[in-house]
C-alpha cells in the first residue's frame, strides 16, 4: 500500500506517483487489449456484501479476527511473516502471534501494541523487525504520530526480541533515511549478522528526515547477539540518472532479495531494478526496466525457484482504486513476468491479472504474494486486496493462468479499504492477512499444487527467498 493513501494521508511525499497513477487509471478506461489470464472458475455476477466465494479447490478453514488492542477503525492487518509453529501478522497498531501449530485452529498468543504505518514484518531467529513509514514523536511503541518537520520525528526500523513468543520484548530503533516502508532481510557472510534492505519513498524537502534528493536505499547492520548496537552501515545511490520530471520521486517501495543467487530485484517507483548483491553492503545495479505503457506504481518483486525468472507486480491507484474492472485492461494494475537470462538481462514474457470482475466500490490491485512450492513448476499465491486471493501458474511465461481463488463480497458502504493484504503459502496451507478480517487460513487441493505439501520450511520472509 502507498503511503500518502489510506491510513497515513497527512503526508505528500509519493504525490507525483500518484498523479501519473491517476491518469494511467483513465487512459486504461480507453484499452482494448485482451485479458492475459483464463479463470479458475467462472462466477458469474458481484458477490452480496462479505458473501464469500471460492474456487473447489480452495476451502476456508479458519479465520482469526482482529481484536483489541487491534480493534480500531484504523488498525488495518498488513505483512506476515513465518517461524516455526507461529505466524507473525503486521498491523498498523503493533502485531500479533498466532500459533498455527494446528492451522485448522490457529489461535493468538500475543498481541504487541506498538503503533506506526505500516508496520512491515520479517523474524530472523530470536529478532523480529518492523518497518514504520510515518513521522513518530519518538522511537517508542508509546509515541503518537509526529510533525515531520519537528526535530525529534522518529521513523525506521523497530528491533524485538521474540526468544518468548508470548512475551516478545522490545530492544532498538534505527532511525532510517524517509523511515521504513518494507525491509527484506539478508544474510550477513557468517551468522553473527543480518542487514536489513530498507525500502522508503522520497524526498519531501519540507521534512526533517526525508530530504532530497534520496536516490539511494538504506542499508541496516544487526549483530545478533548484540542486536542493541543495530545500525545504518549504507546508502547505496541506487537511482540517480533517472528521467527528466522524476529526479524528486527516489528511493523503492519493495526489495525482494534471493542470497543464494547473489541477486535482488526491486520495485523502485517508475522503474524495476536488478541488483548484484553478492556484497551485501555493496549492492550494484545491473538492469533497470521500465513499463511506462502498462505500470505506474512498482510495488513488489519475486523471483521463480530457479532465479530464472522475476514478477514485478504493479500497485496502480496506490491500493485504494478499483482496478479490477472490465474498463481496465488485464495489463495495468497486474504482474508482468520477465525472464531472467544467462547474463543476467530481464526481458518481459506476459503479463497477468485475476479474470475475475469486481464492483467499482472494491478497492483490487496486485499485491503480495510469494511462491508455492511445487518442484518444477512456477506457481504463486497472491493478495488482490478486495479480489481476495489468487493462485496463478505462470510456468508458461507467456500464458499464466488462475487455478485457484477466494474472495468476499464488497465491504459495508462506510468502509473504503480491505481484502487481502498478503498471501503466503507455509507448509501446506496458505495463510491471508485480510485488512479487516484478520487473518485467513486456506487450504488448497489440487494435484497440481499437492507436491507444495511436502515442502517444509523453518522460516518465511516472502521479500528474503531461498530455495525449495
Amino acid at each position: 500500500m502507498i503511503r500518502g493513501l489510506g491510513g497515513d494521508v497527512s503526508r505528500a511525499r509519493l504525490k507525483a506517483v500518484l498523479v501519473a497513477a491517476v491518469v494511467l487509471l483513465a487512459s486504461a478506461c480507453a484499452s482494448e487489449e485482451e485479458p492475459a489470464s483464463s479463470p479458475a472458475a467462472a462466477p458469474t455476477g458481484i458477490p452480496g456484501q462479505d458473501e464469500i466465494r471460492h474456487s473447489p479447490n480452495m476451502t476456508l478453514v479458519a479465520n482469526v479476527p482482529l481484536a483489541a488492542p487491534f480493534d480500531g477503525p484504523d488498525d488495518w492487518g498488513t505483512d506476515m511473516a513465518f517461524q516455526g509453529r507461529y505466524a507473525f501478522v503486521g498491523n498498523y497498531g503493533g502485531f500479533t502471534v498466532h500459533d498455527i501449530g494446528d492451522p485448522e485452529h490457529p489461535k493468538a498468543v500475543a498481541r504487541v501494541a506498538c503503533p506506526g504505518g505500516q508496520n512491515d514484518i520479517s523474524v530472523s531467529g530470536d529478532l523480529l523487525f518492523l518497518s514504520v513509514d510515518e513521522p513518530r514523536t519518538d522511537d517508542t511503541c508509546a509515541s503518537d504520530a509526529g510533525d515531520p518537520a519537528a526535530a525529534g520525528a522518529w521513523e525506521g526500523i523497530r528491533v524485538f526480541d521474540i526468544s518468548d513468543k508470548t512475551h516478545p520484548r522490545y530492544l532498538k530503533a534505527v532511525r532510517t533515511e524517509c523511515g521504513s516502508h518494507t525491509h527484506a532481510v539478508v544474510p550477513g557472510r557468517d551468522a553473527g549478522t543480518v542487514y536489513l534492505y530498507v525500502s522508503s519513498p522520497g524526498p519531501e524537502p519540507d521534512t526533517t528526515n526525508c530530504r532530497p534528493p534520496h536516490q539511494n536505499i538504506s542499508i541496516v547492520e544487526v549483530p545478533v547477539a548484540d542486536p542493541g548496537q543495530a545500525r545504518v552501515v549504507a546508502k547505496p545511490e541506487l537511482f540517480a540518472g533517472r528521467p527528466a520530471g522524476e529526479e524528486e520521486t527516489g528511493g523503492c517501495h519493495d526489495i525482494t532479495v534471493y542470497p543464494d543467487k547473489d541477486l535482488a530485484a526491486g520495485a523502485c517507483f517508475g522503474d524495476g531494478v536488478l541488483l548484484d548483491i553478492s556484497d551485501p553492503v555493496h549492492p550494484t545495479l545491473l538492469q533497470t526496466v521500465r513499463d511506462e505503457k502498462n505500470f505506474s506504481i512498482w510495488h513488489s518483486a519475486t523471483f521463480d525457484n530457479k532465479g530464472t525468472k522475476v514478477v514485478f507486480s504493479d500497485e496502480m491507484g496506490g491500493g485504494m482504486a478499483a482496478t479490477c474492472l472490465p474498463s481496465v485492461s488485464a495489463t495495468k494494475g497486474a504482474d508482468a513476468i520477465y525472464t531472467l537470462t544467462p547474463e543476467r538481462r530481464l526481458v518481459r514474457q506476459g503479463y497477468f491479472k485475476i479474470p475475475r470482475v469486481q464492483s467499482a466500490e472494491e478497492n483490487c490491485v496486485a499485491h503480495n504474494g510469494a511462491l508455492v512450492p511445487v518442484p518444477g513448476r512456477d506457481v504463486m499465491v497472491q493478495g488482490w486486496y478486495m479480489g481476495g486471493v489468487s493462485v496463478w501458474d505462470f510456468t508458461d511465461s507467456a500464458h499464466p493462468q488462475e487455478i485457484a481463488y477466494f474472495e468476499r463480497g464488497p465491504l459495508p458502504p462506510d468502509l473504503h479499504l480491505g481484502g487481502s493484504w498478503s498471501a503466503y503459502y507455509y507448509n501446506g496451507y496458505i495463510y491471508s492477512s485480510d485488512i479487516t478480517k484478520g487473518l485467513d487460513v486456506l487450504r488448497l487441493d489440487d494435484p497440481r499444487t499437492d507436491p507444495a505439501k511436502a515442502v517444509r520450511l523453518e522460516e518465511l520472509n516472502a521479500q528474503s527467498q531461498r530455495p525449495y
